[in-house]
């Protein structure tokens, strides 16, 4: 998956004649997962039709501020557009466009837009040779990078008068590869890796019967794309859940019962940075399994259990230089008990969830937790959705390992 998943992108294109290659930038950001809304100067249309766009974008295309043939129909708000946004990209940008850019000139939507945008800028300039080369083009380009806008630089190659030179506009998948890079040498977790378990185990106690508990493995799997989305390369260690998790920086790997968790923990715990273990961990298994199914013959059934091991504790013991977080699910003496096992675990943060808030704990699409570390601050969150309560727990975590 590319790091333009899930992204908003608003695309501005300008009078070019590299317009043409807009319709495969649109397509290109939608397979890459991007939202996109596209923003039309009225010259542009001369050399792509909004029909073309809007089809391939899935939204409308917006050209003007309202539609003089439709006095009841609403003003488009260049406001909310800039604030939309995630990424504003002008490509083609020509060297009208450019310069209006660079001298706040606003005499059209996309201008305007610009002006009220809040997200990064990039642009990727599109015109003749001697166009490109000429002063005024120059000072443009280094104006708006002075603006913190981000040139994606114009090609050598064929141009449309016919000279060959610089001045061509990079070629779209050249175009979404410079976005993804960028962004990602900005990511402070690119290079990082995160070992992350997520879910419940299964003990199992004959081949149809297992102890297991209620955990979804929903806060898990969001911490692992929250982690992503950070740059880091991730090991999402799940025992058996129903959640689902495309990234390409996330590698899963499915396990079922506490020993299988372990053993996979220990393989990958040496090559990690941080390591967060959300799982659900049986404390007991059964400690003989039934090679057949157990028949029901008596009134009562018992089974002897045994300690599995435990995971979080074995990795507090061994860690050198890794960032160790672990899971806390309390019913009662919550942080009491939280600091305890912090303690006695040798853990970096722990991460408390309590049953008595509601809201909170298994199965459910929202958490409120309490993070403390080993300095034994603590810092309580409102209730949340996981995923917002994973970027909480991400943040926390790059707070402290950049001390």
């Amino acid at each position: 998956m590319s790091v333009l998943s899930g992204k908003k992108i608003l695309l501005g294109i300008t009078a070019g004649i590299a317009a043409y290659k807009t319709a495969s930038l649109v397509r290109l950001f939608i397979k890459s997962g991007a939202e996109v809304k596209v923003i039309m100067t009225p010259a542009s249309k001369d050399f792509i039709t909004p029909l073309t766009l809007s089809t391939l974008s899935k939204n409308p295309v917006h050209s003007t501020f309202y539609n003089k043939e439709d006095e009841n129909e609403l003003w488009n708000n260049h406001v909310d557009l800039g604030l939309w946004a995630d990424i504003m990209l002008v490509a083609p940008a020509t060297a009208n466009t450019l310069s209006k850019m660079a001298n706040g000139t606003c005499d059209n939507l996309l201008l305007a837009t610009y002006l009220s945008a809040k997200c990064p800028v990039y642009f990727a300039p599109a015109m003749d040779l001697d166009m490109y080369k000429h002063p005024s083009t120059i000072e443009s380009l280094e104006k708006l990078q002075s603006f913190k806008n981000v040139m994606i630089p114009a090609t050598s190659g064929e141009l449309a008068s016919g000279l060959v030179g610089e001045g061509r506009m990079a070629e779209p998948q050249d175009i979404v590869s410079f976005i993804e890079n960028e962004i990602l040498s900005k990511l402070p977790l690119k290079g990082k890796k995160v070992l992350l378990t997520a879910g419940p185990t299964y003990e199992a106690i004959d081949p149809v019967r297992f102890i297991g508990n209620h955990s979804s493995g929903k806060m898990g799997f969001a911490i692992a794309k929250a982690a992503a989305n950070l740059g880091a390369e991730v090991i999402l260690i799940t025992g058996p859940s129903h959640q689902k998790v495309q990234h390409s920086f996330i590698k899963r790997v499915d396990v079922t019962s506490a020993e299988e968790m372990y053993t996979a923990a220990h393989t990958y715990f040496s090559d990690v940075d941080i390591a967060i273990l959300s799982a659900a961990v049986a404390d007991f298994k059964p400690k003989n399994v039934a090679h057949q199914k157990i028949k029901k013959k008596d009134a009562t059934l018992t089974i002897e259990l045994e300690k599995t091991k435990d995971i979080l504790a074995s990795l507090g013991a061994i860690k050198k230089e890794q960032f160790l977080v672990g899971f806390a699910l309390e019913t009662n003496n919550e942080i009491v008990n939280a600091k305890g096992k912090l303690e006695r675990k040798n853990l970096d943060a722990i991460v408390l969830n309590s049953l008595q808030d509601k809201g909170a704990g298994f199965a459910t699409d929202t958490n409120k937790i309490t993070i403390i570390d080993k300095n034994l601050n603590e810092k309580a969150f409102q209730l949340k959705s996981k995923a917002a309560v994973a970027v909480d727990i991400m943040n926390e975590i790059l707070l402290r390992i950049k001390k």
